[in-house]
């Protein structure tokens, strides 16, 4: 969390170790039986548990070297300030020391274009997951085969029950209701509003099967390259092909068959540090995401071949040895999010801004596939798992935001405010929304997730244990 902060005000950090588990251990005061017990719970080098059992796993460094300035040093201190006391602290140490200094910026004397994998605050070593893209204006109806499964694949589908759960569904109250749903053909670009869609093994059908990546191949994300969310892709499964339109340029259109002719280049790539079986989508379409982005790069696909493809994660709560498929998302297949969240968040950061926004505004910000109207605000914490119509998802933890919030996903402008107001809201937290799996289907044929249809939460047995966070796209 203090990485994804830092991001903000254009600070690199190192965090973790830094490739010295033994200072680190000594640093601690981490004892070898602690060390053993952190392997055993899942923690290795370079992942993102950074508190077990309330306990650090590593630590936050910030390094001056023959290029910083002073300057640098004010902006840090000002970074501390700003983003660790709130208005409510009084008698701040050298809070006078900094009232006068005008650096805007820092040249810090290591950049880098990608956040660190280590930048989470997680409590367990339980997997959790996250990545989640962007936003479409424009309404799309969908033609599709209405079709429920036979009862003994729904029960199959719901055999999972989550060790957290309890056979009580939520308070009373109003019906909770789908009302929005948004699928990503292309990792990090526009989203792509549905009134509903076929859920395939992977998440919705076609969400993330493909991403840019740059000349060397590196998966490019709003992170680098903010121009991505104007990038518009649509889907007709009519036509079968993926449509992709930008401002000022024709639009072109890409086949929804698979590794479509023989030219096609199969090739290895890596989401989130997880190696997948990809193929490159051509020259006509790399030629214009080219020339529109202004930077060398090409479109790839996730192989449909899952056999071979080994982007899954087990995850606690499904069925015993059951592998879940990722697409090409960093961490988990659905993001969902509440209307009163983002309503409560909504008052909180217009005082901060001090321009009034509207629910419209935010919800593009957080990029969720999604949108449910539960009447109480980040009552979707409480949740263990929900059902909607014959499909059923375990709740794997809630989405810690990165600064990918700070983009207008309709300009690609930054703001860099709406992420410290999103922890100065949550009590300098940054998680907002859940994250969702659900087991493979069980029939060859696909369902449905419609907007309007009622959703049915479990709660946690325990709701004042949070389960942990995890890292943003």
């Amino acid at each position: 969390k203090v990485d994804k902060m830092a991001g903000v005000y254009n600070i690199h950090f190192r965090t973790g170790c830094f490739c010295n588990t033994g200072a680190c251990q000594m640093h601690l005061g981490i004892s070898n039986e602690d060390i053993r017990r952190n392997l055993q719970a899942g923690h290795l080098c370079g992942d993102d548990i950074d508190l077990i059992d309330g306990r650090p796993t590593g630590s936050v460094r910030i390094s001056f070297g023959y290029m910083s300035t002073f300057e640098d040093a004010q902006t840090f201190l000002k970074f501390i300030i700003a983003t660790r006391f709130s208005k409510s602290d009084t008698a701040v140490p050298f809070q006078s020391s900094v009232t006068n200094l005008t650096t805007e910026s820092v040249k810090s004397p290591v950049q880098d274009d990608y956040s660190s994998s280590n930048n989470a605050n997680k409590l367990t070593p339980r997997m959790h997951m996250l990545d989640r893209d962007l936003w479409d204006d424009s309404p799309a109806a969908v033609r599709t085969v209405k079709w429920q499964p036979q009862g003994t694949e729904v029960e199959s589908v719901r055999a999972a029950v989550s060790e957290m759960a309890v056979p009580t569904c939520r308070r009373g109250g109003k019906p909770i209701t789908v009302t929005n749903i948004y699928l990503y053909p292309i990792k990090s670009c526009s989203a792509f509003e549905v009134a509903e869609w076929p859920v395939g093994n992977q998440g919705l059908l076609y969400d993330r099967n493909w991403m840019v990546v740059n000349q060397n191949g590196v998966c490019m994300t709003q992170k680098q390259e903010p121009r991505l969310c104007l990038i518009n892709p649509s889907i007709d499964l009519e036509q079968n092909i993926m449509i992709i339109q930008a401002e000022g340029m024709n639009p072109v259109s890409i086949s929804l068959e698979e590794n479509p002719g023989k030219e096609a280049v199969i090739c290895e790539s890596k989401v989130c540090s997880h190696r997948v079986k990809t193929y490159d989508c051509g020259e006509r379409i790399a030629a214009w995401l080219s020339t529109f982005l202004g930077r060398s790069c090409r479109l790839i696909r996730q192989s449909s071949d899952i056999k071979n493809n080994k982007h899954q994660k087990n995850t606690k709560g499904l069925a015993p040895a059951t592998s879940i498929s990722l697409s090409l998302v960093n961490e988990a297949q659905y993001l969902l999010i509440n209307v009163a969240s983002i309503s409560y968040l909504k008052d909180d950061i217009s005082a901060r801004l001090e321009e009034p926004l509207e629910i419209q505004e935010l919800i593009p910000r957080f990029r969720a596939n999604l949108v449910i109207s539960a009447p109480e605000s980040f009552e979707e914490e409480e949740w263990a798992e929900i059902s909607i119509g014959s499909l059923r998802f375990q709740v794997v933890g809630p989405c810690n935001r990165c600064q990918i919030i700070c983009i207008d996903q309709q300009t690609a402008e930054r703001n860099n405010e709406f992420l410290q107001s999103l922890s100065a809201a949550r009590a300098r937290k940054t998680n907002f929304g859940i994250y969702l799996m659900n087991q493979p289907l069980c029939s060859s044929f696909p369902d449905i997730l419609s907007v309007g249809s009622q959703v049915l939460p479990v709660l946690k047995e325990n709701p004042e244990i949070q389960p942990p966070s995890s890292s943003e796209e």
